[in-house]
């Protein structure tokens, strides 16, 4: 079994590395080719498959709730014994930084922007489009992407640390394929296509991270933002990367990531004391009833008919819904395997409900507070600013501050910081799924991934920035997510029998009372 298990991760390694290197080699080659091709493949997605990424999106959040509330949430990912292996601060820190990291910096300030700009419906740039704005900002970055993370993360963790399999996502179809397939031709394609949407996916997110970076060195030093920039923040992020991954979970991304928390709790506690602070927690609060009120309507909408903005929900929630699937193999074996010897419940409230108030919180205070200056104060520089780069949406907030250049600078610090623990998460989960399931995949095998997802962002930078980097997200995420459907089968079916079994912790306490009843008489 064992040696069955090293030639199949030598497989796996070697068909994904011999797949994704002319890949990158035709992007660098010829990027105009590469682009037109992107934008075709693109464009074929959205239009003919994203009502399925809405479907799916949806499944994986009502059976999440599912674990919460059902009595199989008292199963623990591990031995019925075992303790968490991380303090709950700690836990949260990595899989928070891990999760959405870079994504909050770039889109906390421009995507209520854009969507005052361009709404789903209704008219632009009214009172109630600044409502309408924050509603759906809350709304895809909230329970739908902690929801996808879960079911990957939740079903890696059941069948690593309770039934005993090597930690790669075809372990998560064994009642499917067999204790023999999961190492077989089946198998390896399943952790293939896992290391895929990895790559794509975190590319995306790098590629992100390297043009806020560029536009927050263009507001410090004058900087001329574009590709050269961006490739060079790639290459020398990158390396800090592979630094921070070779020193293991234990020291460098466990540490940078409560680092980055740090950072960012101090930066949105600036900006919510010296921004517009009634009016954020006003904000906040009528929001966060607009998205509770309306989330079934919003879970669903396409927009078919064409009745409202057309192309608007290809544009944002299907391009996020494919972005949080394409990252669920590293975010999700990375949270797995930070999450042993939690209940399930307790899992999935620690990945799914917390993370999402700091999400809505996040977007109210930033957000809300470009949304004041935009609407209310009349100020119509943010909006040039998201028109020209939505990569400068964020400090041309931060601009209207007092110590504007001190607070750019921490933003800057801890868009680094995400940029370095989405990575050095990414590349530790790559080396994970091409070393058999190792949990302390070989430095050499970090070194490869880190590089390759480097230079995948780069390329999709320089071929065609943020058109390119959805493209990926989409790609990415289609194959992954069928994948991730069959996962959620596959779990159910586990957890219904143990149920029938009565191997859950709760059963077994309630024979042993039984029998120590009937010993005594009783």
């Amino acid at each position: 079994m064992e040696n069955n298990n090293k030639n199949s991760a030598k497989m796996t390694f070697w068909i994904a590395l011999v797949v994704m290197i002319p890949f990158v080699f035709f992007g660098g080659v010829t990027p105009e080719s590469f682009g037109k091709i992107a934008d075709a493949v693109f464009t074929y997605m959205k239009e003919s498959w994203g009502w399925s990424f809405i479907f799916g999106a949806s499944i994986f959040l009502v059976m999440t709730v599912f674990l919460l509330l059902s009595p199989v949430g008292q199963i623990r990912l591990g031995g019925d014994d075992e303790k968490p292996e991380y303090s709950n601060m700690a836990w949260f820190a990595m899989l928070f930084s891990c999760g959405m990291g870079i994504g909050l910096l770039f889109w906390g300030v421009s995507e209520p922007i854009w969507h005052y700009m361009w709404p789903p419906h209704g008219e632009a740039k009214t009172a109630a489009t600044v409502h309408l704005a924050m509603q759906y900002a809350f709304f895809h970055w909230g329970f739908h992407p902690w929801a996808i993370y879960a079911v990957v993360a939740a079903s890696l963790a059941y069948f690593s640390y309770r039934k005993g399999l090597p930690m790669l996502l075809s372990s998560c179809l064994e009642p499917i394929l067999g204790r023999k397939g999961i190492e077989g031709p089946w198998g390896m394609l399943v952790n293939i296509i896992g290391v895929f949407a990895t790559l794509f996916g975190l590319a995306t997110s790098l590629g992100l991270g390297a043009m806020q970076i560029g536009g927050g060195l263009e507001e410090l030093f004058g900087f001329t933002s574009g590709p050269g920039l961006w490739m060079a923040i790639v290459i020398i992020a990158t390396l800090a990367a592979i630094i921070s991954t070779a020193t293991g979970i234990d020291r460098g991304i466990k540490y940078l990531s409560q680092i980055n928390i740090v950072v960012a709790v101090l930066l949105l506690l600036l900006v919510f004391i010296l921004g517009p602070t009634v009016f954020i927690l006003k904000l906040l609060t009528q929001s966060t009833g607009d998205y509770l009120q309306n989330i079934i309507q919003m879970s669903f909408g396409l927009d078919a008919a064409g009745a409202g903005t057309e192309g608007w929900y290809n544009a944002w929630t299907v391009f996020y819904w494919a972005w949080w699937i394409a990252w669920a193999p590293f975010v999700g074996t990375f949270i797995a395997r930070v999450s042993r010897g939690r209940t399930i419940r307790n899992f999935v409230v620690g990945v799914m409900l917390v993370p999402v108030a700091v999400s809505m919180v996040w977007f109210a205070v930033f957000g809300g507070s470009a949304l004041h200056q935009t609407f209310i104060e009349g100020n119509e520089a943010i909006m040039a600013a998201v028109n020209t780069d939505s990569a400068l949406g964020f400090f041309a907030l931060l601009q209207g501050f007092p110590l504007s250049n001190l607070l750019i600078f921490v933003a800057m610090c801890s868009v680094v910081i995400f940029f370095v623990t989405s990575s050095d998460s990414g590349t530790y989960v790559n080396g994970m799924l091409t070393s058999g399931g190792n949990p302390d995949p070989p430095l050499y095998l970090r070194i490869v991934w880190g590089s390759l997802e480097g230079a995948i962002a780069a390329v999709l930078l320089f071929t065609g920035g943020l058109e390119a980097l959805q493209t990926a997200s989409v790609v990415g995420g289609f194959p992954f997510m069928i994948i991730m459907l069959l996962m959620l089968y596959c779990l159910m079916k586990a957890l219904f029998a143990e149920l029938r079994e009565g191997t859950l912790p709760l059963e077994k306490q309630r024979i042993k009372d039984a029998l120590a009843e009937i010993k005594s008489g009783k």
